[in-house]
């Protein structure tokens, strides 16, 4: 398929999914589950798919990342070994995954989402306001740092909610701070996995650049609303996203299966 020679509307609808993830994806996390399937329905292998989320991905996380930077509410300096480590982590799994199938992930993602919906909707009082820390910064960047930036460079989807849960249970933050904070590691992991798919020419640049547009537009409108509408607006869509990431996994892993069971009774 030759990607240059696609219509503007193929583009146009690209750049509104991106604009729609990157918005989900400053508050809840999640958007990977719409421009992946997006790129797919293209007709574009899964790495490149991956690739080129990973391209346009950095709009949402930069985007969100420097409103909250610029609004004091993330310290650089406190974060700097989780930065680093999210890095190594994520370029570990984008080099991985160009030469292994990611399908395991495809498998257990969909009960780790389902388990982080749960837990944020059955303790109400989560993330409400600060706590003690349970990690210090070194632990927290080999622990959350490294191995949620290895998952992002291998698969993907969710990452933001893990970070920010990552945040709250480890680190005692209130959610609105814990997903400014997970922004942060966000980026750093879109760096660190877009660096080994660039050396592997796996991105399809120009619409990567539309969709990157997008997400810039889409995350500055949702980083807004997390300072101010804070834990009233994140924890309900952050529980929302959850189930219905969930559910559309589960369904990619076996709607043949549902398809077939409706067929035989309906």
């Amino acid at each position: 398929m030759e990607w240059s020679f696609l219509g503007p509307e193929i583009y146009g609808f690209l750049f509104l999914v991106a604009m729609v993830a990157g918005f989900i994806d400053s508050i809840a996390g999640g958007g990977g589950l719409l421009t992946i399937p997006a790129l797919l329905s293209m007709g574009v292998s899964p790495v490149q798919a991956l690739a080129t989320s990973k391209l346009q991905a950095i709009g949402s996380s930069f985007s969100a990342s420097l409103y909250f930077i610029r609004r004091g509410i993330v310290d650089l300096r406190s974060q700097r070994f989780a930065i680093v480590m999210t890095i190594i982590g994520a370029m570990l799994g984008a080099l991985l995954v160009q030469f292994i199938s990611p399908d395991f992930l495809r498998y257990l993602l969909p009960v780790l989402v389902i388990i982080i919906g749960l837990y944020f909707l059955l303790v109400p009082n989560i993330g409400a306001e600060d706590r003690q820390h349970r990690l210090e910064p070194i632990a927290f960047g080999c622990l959350a740092g490294c191995g949620i930036g290895f998952y992002d460079g291998v698969f993907g989807p969710g990452t933001g909610s893990f970070f920010a849960l990552s945040y709250v249970m480890l680190c005692g933050y209130n959610l609105a701070k814990a997903t400014a904070h997970a922004k942060v590691l966000n980026f750093a992991s879109n760096i660190g996995a877009l660096g080994f798919f660039v050396l592997g020419g796996q991105i399809l640049w120009l619409a990567g650049v539309v969709m990157l547009v997008g997400q810039i537009i889409g995350a500055r409108f949702g980083a807004s609303l997390v300072l101010s509408k804070g834990k009233k607006l994140i924890r309900p869509l952050l529980v929302t996203i959850s189930f219905l990431m969930s559910i559309k996994l589960l369904y990619d892993q076996h709607g043949d299966t549902v398809r077939s069971w409706l067929a035989f009774y309906f």
